[in-house]
């Protein structure tokens, strides 16, 4: 695999484009306390294209990282409840006949934006999950035999609940698969945590951020992402855990193509926050475990096992 072709006009734009990276990520950090990495992943994900799950109990600041990454890159943004009782037609929209008109009229739903977060996605049932899963994969929405354009750029952050709590219904392998990412942050460490009780949370603050990067910017930031190199030992090295989960015997279906074109994606991304212009294999172990983990599926239990993950790197020899 090679990296993009790049003009010197567009090598220099792309250098310019750093300084508002890490100052995006520094805004971030300020606002979600205690979680460089898992902002650094969150804002990867996003370079490399990719719609981020964001997996935890409730109360640690999904929803403000959502909210905080909009407010950062100056993405229209969309906030969808998702329950039980939701239709997909509450999410994607509806035709509506208008007499005045003598024809029908089709009428946005909260999809239409370039930031949509989908807040407790495994509290709706499967058949509205399914209904992110085109919008998610093509960038459009079909609806009574016309598609439908969404914005550009476009992503999924969708936040879940853990499966042992009640009211939730298991994202099924098709729609985890349209995931890049999925990032837990966990509990703040104790120093965080008591910045955060003084400071009496961080939901505001994320409203209040202006953008460092514009939608425009975002996507250079993800053109000049996309053209980091990436040599052919370390496109081995990725067809070796690919092929190596799909061997493991404690797992269902090993990594998909598709994964590993998303893994190279987000190794890219990484690599290009770092201020590199080729991806190690440093990279693809930094993101790995985001971009494997809920693909995973174990045997016996059917859940994604983060585990088997560690594993496969610990045992991969690395080129």
């Amino acid at each position: 695999m090679t990296a993009l072709q790049t003009t010197p006009a567009l090598a220099e734009q792309h250098a310019g484009l750093m300084p508002l990276a890490n100052a995006t990520l520094a805004q971030l950090d300020q606002v979600i306390l205690g979680k460089a990495e898992q902002v650094r992943l969150s804002l990867a994900c996003l370079l490399a294209g990719g719609h981020l799950l964001l997996e935890d109990v409730p109360g640690v600041g999904k929803t403000t990282l959502a909210q905080a990454i909009a407010a950062s890159l100056g993405l229209h943004f969309s906030r969808m409840q998702f329950t039980s009782d939701l239709l997909p037609a509450d999410l994607l929209g509806v035709s509506i006949y208008e007499p005045a008109q003598r024809e029908f009229r089709f009428h946005e739903g909260p999809i239409f934006t370039q930031l949509l977060l989908a807040d407790e996605i495994n509290r709706a049932t499967p058949k509205t999950q399914s209904a992110l899963l085109e919008a998610m994969e093509e960038g459009q929405v079909s609806e009574g035999g016309t598609s439908r354009a969404l914005p550009s750029p476009f992503f999924v952050i969708a936040t879940q609940n853990p499966a042992s709590q009640l009211g939730t219904f298991a994202l099924p392998e098709s729609q985890l698969d349209r995931f890049l990412m999925t990032v837990s942050l966990g509990y703040p460490d104790p120093r965080a945590e008591r910045e955060l009780l003084l400071a009496g949370g961080r939901r505001d603050a994320a409203r209040q951020l202006s953008a460092v990067l514009t939608p425009k910017a975002l996507l250079a930031a993800q053109q000049a992402a996309a053209a980091v190199h990436v040599s052919g030992a370390l496109a081995d090295y990725v067809l070796a855990l690919v092929t190596a989960s799909r061997l493991h015997p404690d797992v269902q279906t090993g990594l998909s193509p598709r994964a590993a074109l998303g893994l190279l994606s987000a190794a890219r991304a990484w690599a290009w926050l770092a201020g590199r212009q080729h991806a190690l294999p440093e990279d693809v172990r930094a993101v790995f475990g985001s971009v494997a983990a809920h693909r995973l599926l174990g045997r016996s239990s059917g859940a994604a096992s983060p585990a088997v993950a560690a594993q496969l790197l610990a045992t991969v020899a690395i080129p």
